[in-house]
């Protein structure tokens, strides 16, 4: 999904909204790094994740590189 890339004045309205006082000067700044930024996190939105399971399944005491699953619980 493409998105229109965000305007100095539209930026500007975004922080007014959120209760930023942002200086003029600052507009074109703010709406050139919120583009980066969702420009990033369309990439992320579009990886294919298949089968990966939910983060809560993973346990971090479980099997390490090199050692067998019993090893790594002692």
């Amino acid at each position: 999904m493409s998105l229109p890339e965000l305007t100095p004045p539209e930026a500007a309205r975004w922080a007014a909204l959120a209760g930023i006082e942002l200086d003029p000067a600052r507009h074109a700044v703010v709406a050139a790094t919120a583009a980066h930024m969702f420009r990033g996190l369309a990439e992320l939105r579009a990886v294919e994740l298949g089968d990966t399971p939910p983060a809560t399944t993973y346990d971090p005491a479980g099997d390490l590189p090199g050692e067998a699953a019993s090893d790594a619980a002692q």
